[in-house]
């Protein structure tokens, strides 16, 4: 008897194995391994999700939990046969308690949604970040996801008071509630925040609020070079405002934007690169911006006058990652360096790619402000696909070298997933890895929980 047979006490839209679906469902933005699931698991509740892990326990199935699927390191990728289990159905979201200023949702809630249902009250929960119109709660916090505002709020952990987690065995969890203190010996909790689904499945979380901004104001800034851009991060640090975003990107990233999407060039002259600077409760931005110039940090500027307009510098942003897979195939990298190192990595990755795989093109982008840079190689035109993803896999783990070298991580915001996996010892030590698999097999022992990420578990043979 097959896994199927057995779903007879489930909803009849329960499970479904038709093909196109389950290629769909298996896969991730990645899009670097092919997709394979046996079945497609959509669970409404948190009971269903636990009578479903019991069985899938006991017949030693394994299971890929799966969110909006926006992840960019394999995270949620069946791709060996894995029964997948999209939590898309669970979108409830509980009215907000405006005096606790949290809200409880379940794990499949849009995160643009959970904006849009705070925001009439002057709340939201902020984390942000380009694919908030389809990302889900639950996948934002088993990736511990970062984003825009990084800088201002700090990644989505300190922003999660409590869980509802299911493990392996179909043992639900409830983890904290709605306490902001609760000083009862090890937090559980944040054993699940960043695991990536490979620990438990979180079902249901209690959001931290915060207020919305009064006003933000938005600039866009054209500097020579990454350098320039840290004198300015440092100007900015000493505003006249709180410094909410600091955003980078090069040349190169804003030709293939302007190539792929009609937006406005705001610049009459190239520059070597761009910064995004988005304040809050400003209160002398010409001051602090007619400084910049004099102080040569900046070549050009623009200051948005509404919100129209700050809406289009932040397009600019924005629409690289999108742009960038549109004008070519980029083998994405999510590196994370002490602000202090930013420049001194990307002139020994510049350095390196030019020596070692010439007519790669390199383009940078980033959260500058809290030392998170997306490297994107850019495969050669007269290079096959195959060629590319071989000649990469050489470049990665010379680019981790450097990013050890700059005591940065391998992993900035993406996770480890199936495409770092092979690379977790640049930034985690044998003690480290050894009590990752501690966890691991304290929390799932048949290791049917997205078997393969993180730390190259073996897919278990069903029965």
């Amino acid at each position: 008897m097959n896994l199927r047979d057995r779903l007879a006490d489930f909803p009849a839209d329960f499970a479904t194995d038709d093909p196109s679906t389950l290629a769909e469902y298996g896969r991730d933005w990645t899009k670097v391994h092919t997709p394979s699931p046996s079945l497609l698991v959509r669970p409404r509740t948190t009971d269903e999700v636990s009578r479903f892990l019991r069985l899938a326990s006991a017949e030693n199935v394994a299971v890929v939990p799966s969110g909006g699927r926006t992840g960019l390191a394999g995270g949620a990728v069946a791709a060996r046969g894995e029964v997948v289990l999209s939590l898309e159905r669970m979108r409830r979201m509980d009215p907000v308690d405006t005096l606790g200023a949290t809200v409880r949702v379940q794990a499949g809630a849009i995160t643009e949604q959970v904006h849009q249902h705070c925001a009439p009250l002057g709340l939201t929960w902020p984390v942000d970040f380009a694919s908030k119109g389809s990302s889900q709660v639950g996948g934002n916090i088993a990736t511990n996801a970062g984003g825009v505002k990084v800088i201002r709020y700090g990644l989505t952990r300190n922003w999660v008071l409590g869980l509802e987690v299911v493990l392996a065995d179909g043992t639900v969890l409830e983890l904290n509630g709605a306490l902001e203190k609760n000083n009862t010996g090890a937090d559980l909790r944040q054993l699940f925040i960043g695991s990536e689904g490979t620990l438990g499945v979180i079902t249901e979380a209690t959001l931290k609020l915060t207020r919305l901004p009064a006003r933000l104001d938005v600039m866009l800034f054209a500097v020579a070079d990454l350098s320039a851009a840290v004198a300015l991060f440092r100007a900015a640090r000493k505003g006249p405002f709180t410094l909410s975003a600091f955003e980078v990107f090069s040349d190169r990233c804003l030709a293939r934007l302007l190539s792929h999407r009609k937006l406005r060039d705001p610049f009459a002259e190239r520059h070597g690169y761009y910064v995004l600077v988005e304040a809050e409760a400003a209160e002398d931005l010409e001051g602090f911006t007619t400084k910049l110039f004099e102080d040569g940090l900046a070549a050009d500027g623009v200051l948005a006058q509404h919100g129209g307009q700050a809406a289009e510098l932040w397009g600019l942003r924005e629409g690289i990652s999108e742009s960038l897979s549109a004008t070519g195939l980029p083998h994405k990298n999510d590196v994370a360096l002490p602000v202090a190192a930013l420049e001194a990595f990307t002139q020994d990755l510049e350095a390196l790619v030019a020596a070692e795989y010439p007519g790669f093109e390199v383009n940078i982008f980033g959260h500058m402000g809290d030392g998170n840079l997306h490297v994107n190689v850019m495969k050669p035109e007269s290079m096959d696909r195959a060629a590319f993803l071989a000649t990469t896999k050489r470049l990665d783990p010379q680019m981790f070298e450097l990013v050890k070298r700059h005591h940065g991580s391998i992993s900035a915001e993406h996770g480890i997933g199936l495409l770092k996996r092979d690379y977790l010892s640049y930034s985690r030590s044998p003690a480290e890895i050894a009590l990752l698999r501690g966890l691991k097999a304290t929390l799932d022992p048949r290791g049917i929980l997205n078997p393969g990420k993180i730390l190259g578990d073996s897919v278990p043979q069903s029965r």
